[in-house]
């Protein structure tokens, strides 16, 4: 059916002012936009006056790929359709769902401890069996990474050790074989088991391989404070600027497209590391590298309740944990870890942490430690300890506002991302919510990019990086991914309220999934497409 949306301000991704006009599609495809178009050309007339279109946003940064092989998996998506997003590109931080072998004796390794085969429809070793198993299947559109975690793991498992040259090039071909097929680049995840183990040699020849196939590599990098347990010196150059000296290390020499994953500054320590971030990157484009980066609009991130305990204490015995001595040793790296990195107690908020503790999510430490009548030091221990050491909490002091909007405004910051994904249990990480109509609402208001260069971060910019071939834009036989969205709702939207704001319709392919406030269920058990790149 064709369907025309009359009168919007027509925002086309590529950063260009807006225009008021009209956008015919038929099917999955646009097949016109103008202001000239006649209503008797289309057979549906939908009349959005007042209200802003632009391409479906893109989700630069995801991991909604383990959630697309979900039985069912629309919950999983909801909160990204109602703001706005219709494609995701992921398999990020070195951990996708592909890049193993059907023979594999590590599969329990695929997922880094983060994601699991949980409620699926089945694991799918190549980027092929992937794409046969969720096209048409899944409610938004995706494109996916190949994740070196996966593949490494695949091969060797968690072995800690270099690989042999024979397990190298078995983890080179997995990868090779993803990337032939349609992948859409490389993760590396340089914190995550077993991308930790990666040394310089292993690290260029994965270099090589993307700017073989000209696509992305994604780097979740090995540091991302002023100090880490990645390097032992704890005092000299910040440990985030050495890891991103590493990546420079690995990229010298080659034209690769390298996006520097959720570039994030932990720890008010860190925040004095952004000029010469920005330098860095400066520095390698100059080189021919072509090195960007992404970013969210949250000023926190999800981690592990373990986030600031040190792994000696939590391997020991519980009966050892107890002694007087290794109290007191604990309680001394805690209390200088503050000074340290930049943040503390005060900056983590219990997320999950079980049954137990369910009176207590959403607290920060400092609050439970008021609660219980305690320090923050043994009520921080008392919540490592109920939550077997596996608890979620959402931490602060990853960036701040003005940052934030520097970033926006560098043109080294490629793309918008969420880096957010729906859990089963406890407080969400606000990202899935509204992170999109922020970066509007930051627009508006004056402390982010210019409108045009927002929605063009959103969706055309991450089409062009990625090769989302025939996504992004709002062109003549791209494909209908349209959010619709108004102007005055995005300027006047109170953010952080657990719920987006402003998105009025998103459609997917050419399928109306979104409108009116309410969810299309059941055009959403099919809407998404599988994105392949070449």
């Amino acid at each position: 059916m064709k369907t025309l949306l009359k009168n919007g301000k027509i925002f086309n991704g590529t950063g260009e002012e807006p225009f008021t006009g009209n956008v015919l599609y038929e099917d999955d495809r646009i097949i016109t936009v103008g202001p000239d178009i006649g209503e008797s050309e289309a057979e549906q007339v939908i009349d959005i006056s007042g209200d802003a279109i632009a391409p479906g946003f893109i989700d630069g940064h995801s991991h909604n790929d383990w959630f697309a092989i979900k039985n069912e998996p629309l919950k999983y998506f909801e909160p990204f359709i109602r703001q706005g997003i219709t494609t995701f590109v992921a398999g990020n931080c070195g951990i996708s769902t592909i890049g193993f072998t059907k023979e594999t004796d590590y599969v329990d390794k695929i997922g880094g401890g983060l994601f699991y085969f949980n409620d699926t429809t089945g694991k799918y070793p190549s980027f092929s069996d992937w794409a046969e198993a969720v096209d048409g299947k899944m409610p938004c559109n995706m494109a996916e990474l190949v994740g070196h975690c996966s593949a490494r793991a695949s091969v060797t498992g968690s072995k800690p050790e270099k690989l042999t040259p024979e397990e190298e090039k078995e983890m080179l071909d997995i990868i090779d074989r993803d990337l032939a097929q349609g992948a859409a680049g490389v993760s590396l995840g340089l914190m995550y088991n077993p991308g930790i183990f990666a040394d310089p040699e292993e690290l260029r020849k994965v270099v090589e391989l993307c700017v073989k196939y000209d696509r992305p590599l994604t780097v979740h990098p090995r540091a991302e404070s002023k100090v880490s347990t990645c390097y032992p010196e704890l005092s000299g150059r910040s440990h985030l600027l050495r890891a991103l000296d590493e990546l420079h290390e690995a990229a010298r020499g080659t034209n690769l497209k390298l996006e520097y994953s959720h570039a994030i500054f932990v720890g008010r320590k860190t925040f004095a590391d952004v000029d010469e971030f920005i330098k860095i990157m400066e520095q390698m484009n100059e080189e021919g590298i072509r090195a960007g980066y992404d970013i969210y609009d949250e000023t926190l991130g999800v981690s592990v309740i373990t986030v600031i305990m040190p792994t000696w204490y939590q391997a020991l015995p519980e009966a050892e944990r107890e002694k007087t001595w290794n109290k007191i040793k604990f309680k001394f790296f805690v209390k200088i870890t503050p000074i340290l990195l930049g943040f503390g107690f005060p900056d983590i908020t219990l997320a999950y942490g079980g049954p137990a503790l369910e009176k207590y999510e959403g607290m920060t430490v400092v609050e439970v430690a008021r609660e219980m009548g305690i320090s923050p030091a043994d009520a921080y221990l008392y919540l490592c300890k109920e939550s077997n050491f596996i608890g979620r909490v959402n931490q602060g002091a990853y960036t701040t506002p003005e940052i934030i909007k520097r970033q926006t405004l560098d043109p080294h910051c490629m793309f918008y991302m969420s880096d957010s994904w729906v859990e089963e249990n406890g407080i969400q990480n606000p990202a899935i919510y509204d992170d999109y109509p922020k970066f509007i609402h930051d627009s508006i208001l004056g402390s982010g990019d210019t409108l045009p260069n927002t929605i063009r971060k959103m969706s055309g910019s991450i089409a062009d990086r990625f090769s989302l071939i025939d996504r992004g834009y709002i062109k003549e036989g791209y494909y209908a991914d349209l959010t619709i969205f108004n102007e005055e709702e995005m300027k006047n939207g109170v953010p952080d309220q657990e719920k987006p704001f402003g998105i009025k319709r998103v459609i997917i392919n050419g399928k109306p999934v979104f409108e009116g406030g309410e969810i299309n269920a059941e055009l959403l058990k099919t809407s998404g497409r599988v994105v392949r790149c070449r």
